[in-house]
């Protein structure tokens, strides 16, 4: 340390070897120089299978906050199953993307736990095809549709489903409007089967998710959580190398190959299945033992 009214020099070498750590400190991804958007997947991404916050999350997600970044959800949940992580996590970002991307919620008003949301943008189509075309080859399935205003219609009681805002109707009923999303489980089928079928009747003009239990969610063609957070990235002026997701599943697979195409970063959890590890080219730990906090501490 010099005294007072010293000046301290750098050796040459010394100096080319600090030029060359702040370098390597700017083109290393793993290191945030500047404000993140970080978008996270809900299920097997920062909650485990008994809906209990992953390990280390929330204190995570706050210090991410405190450093100023900005913690978002895109989710494969309805927003009446999302609303509630928010409070968990005590954030409330302006804008959701819920339905696998074919709807946007943005704040109204103030923020806080009690913020309010608006559905400000929803994607639709008629599912007509797609249902008729899953009933003949899947009779025993359980269908259920979600509508342009968040209500939704399903024919048969399934534990797994949360029903908040549901009704339940005969299958003839699910194709008399324009939805935004379709589900279908079908207990007795495997992830494989469903992979299998998808194939066989060529589901080309919806996009679809396979999940990783029997379950098959199908949005509007071309809609994915990647296409959503492009409209959200564009509404808030983010520049696109500054976004973070992470996910688990099939259906963040959209949303690794927007983020990686635009210069940001794609974070697979480990438990996923290996076409998204491909997907997001990063991986961190499983949801079990706290991948998103090791993620976000990194920051």
């Amino acid at each position: 340390m010099p005294e007072t009214g010293q000046v301290e020099t750098v050796a040459p070498a010394d100096a080319a070897e600090l030029v060359e750590e702040i370098a390597a400190d700017a083109a290393d991804p793993t290191i945030a120089t500047e404000r993140l958007l970080i978008v996270l997947d809900i299920d097997g991404t920062i909650l485990l299978e008994d809906e209990s916050l992953s390990p280390g999350v929330l204190d995570a997600v706050r210090d991410a906050h405190s450093a100023g970044h900005e913690v978002m959800l895109a989710t494969g949940r309805s927003w009446s199953g999302t609303s509630h992580i928010h409070r968990a996590l005590d954030i409330a970002p302006e804008y959701v993307v819920c339905s696998n991307g074919a709807v946007i919620m943005k704040r109204i008003g103030a923020t806080g736990p009690d913020a309010q949301y608006e559905r400000f943008h929803t994607e639709t189509f008629d599912p007509t095809t797609v249902l008729t075309l899953l009933k003949q080859h899947l009779p025993e399935a359980r269908y259920m549709v979600e509508l342009a205003g968040g209500a939704r219609l399903y024919t048969e009681f399934l534990d797994d489903w949360n029903l908040q805002d549901a009704r339940e109707v005969q299958f003839e009923e699910l194709t008399n409007q324009a939805v935004s999303r379709v589900v279908v489980v079908s207990p007795g089928q495997t992830e494989h089967d469903f992979t299998k079928l998808v194939a066989e009747i060529g589901l080309n003009q919806v996009s679809y998710a396979i999940g990783w239990t029997a379950w098959l969610d199908i949005a509007p063609m071309g809609v994915d959580k990647g296409s959503a957070l492009e409209l959200v990235r564009g509404w808030r002026g983010i520049d696109p190398a500054h976004v973070l997701v992470i996910g688990d599943g099939r259906n963040d697979v959209g949303m690794f190959r927007w983020a990686r195409e635009n210069g940001g970063r794609a974070v697979a959890m480990a438990q996923g299945p290996q076409e998204v590890h491909d997907a997001a080219g990063e991986s961190t730990s499983s949801v079990q033992d706290g991948g998103v906090a090791e993620v976000l501490r990194g920051l």
